[in-house]
């Protein structure tokens, strides 16, 4: 059978060198909730490549979700908090340069949560709802997003017939689907995810994880998991994070079968965390 180790151990890094596959780069990011004084993220490097997988792990509090936030410039919303050093660059643009407006931003860099959030709306009007706010009247147009939304987000099929009811009546698998939806009827280029199935049974999370593969040959997505089974199951690359630091970050089988650092191997063998 022909031996795909080596391949696979091999695509990022050589997707890397291309300068148009990688859509994110963090260089040297440090960021605090309280005005500076301590730094959650304690100088922060990495790239992400474009149409692939990347997974966030590592213990609670460590600051992957912090960094995801980042991305979006979620953490703008706090009034405590504030990047102390280094720059993120998305598509190349400093996204926090002085003529990148917050709003803009986030129709590029979706967000899916840790709990599903519908609004209390239809189904067609939650995933309208994007497209609406952008100025989208023409209903023929609206309806195009909405159906090719709801088929990428694996949801057509359970939810064609209903479009008219209320999004609160699905289940939470569905929900979550839903708000994927939602995130990509606006084309984002990246989708962010914070643990999207921590609130899923096992049926419902491998329908999004399923999804999730789908989705990485039109977006490129950053997840924030606490399974390790789920980042070794989904992501093409994975950065292991602890109190604040970048421990490690490399393809995920490197990192999950060779780990170069004594602590991401005792993490991932559930010697702690």
């Amino acid at each position: 059978m022909h031996d795909m180790s080596n391949e696979l151990t091999t695509l990022p890094k050589a997707t890397k060198k291309k300068k148009s596959s990688t859509v994110i780069e963090v260089d040297d990011i440090g960021f605090s909730y309280d005005h500076g004084k301590t730094e959650t993220l304690k100088g922060i490097s990495m790239t992400v490549p474009k149409n692939q997988v990347t997974a966030l792990i590592g213990p609670s509090g460590c600051g992957k979700s912090t960094l995801l936030r980042c991305l979006n410039r979620m953490n703008d919303l706090i009034d405590t908090a504030k990047i102390t050093r280094g720059a993120i660059r998305i598509l190349g643009q400093d996204i926090h340069a002085a003529d990148v407006d917050a709003i803009e931003l986030r129709k590029q860099v979706g967000m899916v949560f840790q709990k599903y959030n519908p609004f209390p709306k239809s189904i067609y009007d939650n995933v309208a709802y994007g497209l609406r706010i952008q100025g989208v009247k023409k209903k023929s147009v609206l309806d195009e997003a909405v159906e090719r939304s709801l088929k990428s987000a694996a949801l057509w099929d359970e939810a064609k017939d209903r479009l008219k009811d209320s999004a609160l009546g699905l289940s939470g698998g569905q929900q979550q689907r839903l708000c994927i939806a939602r995130t990509i009827a606006v084309r984002p280029k990246v989708i962010l995810m914070d643990e999207p199935c921590s609130a899923l049974d096992p049926i419902a999370t491998a329908k999004v994880e399923e999804l999730m593969l789908e989705l990485r040959r039109d977006f490129t997505i950053v997840i924030v998991t606490h399974s390790m089974q789920q980042a070794s199951r989904i992501s093409d690359n994975t950065a292991f994070f602890y109190l604040g630091e970048l421990i490690e970050y490399g393809p995920t089988t490197q990192i999950f079968t060779n780990p170069s650092v004594k602590q991401t191997e005792d993490y991932i063998s559930g010697r702690f965390g």
